[in-house]
């Protein structure tokens, strides 16, 4: 029986996941947010953890961006 490849689930109707990011590069200057191309539920917010500002992204767990930054921690 032939199985089929997984269909990433990119739509609204995806489960989410987030991941922090740093707002401020090392030298104080701001990251530039741009959206994901790649998954509907994008978006993102800016979170104070600790006293630490961070962007929260929010991505389908099945989106390719998520996965890879969710692989660098």
């Amino acid at each position: 029986m032939d199985q089929q490849p997984h269909e990433p689930n990119v739509t609204y109707s995806a489960p989410i996941g987030s991941v922090d990011l740093d707002a401020f590069k090392d030298d104080g200057t701001p990251h530039e947010i741009w959206p994901c191309t790649d998954c509907y539920p994008w978006h993102a917010e800016v979170v104070n953890v600790e006293g630490e500002i961070l962007v929260r992204e929010w991505h389908a767990v099945d989106c390719q961006q998520f996965r890879d930054l969710t692989a660098r921690d």
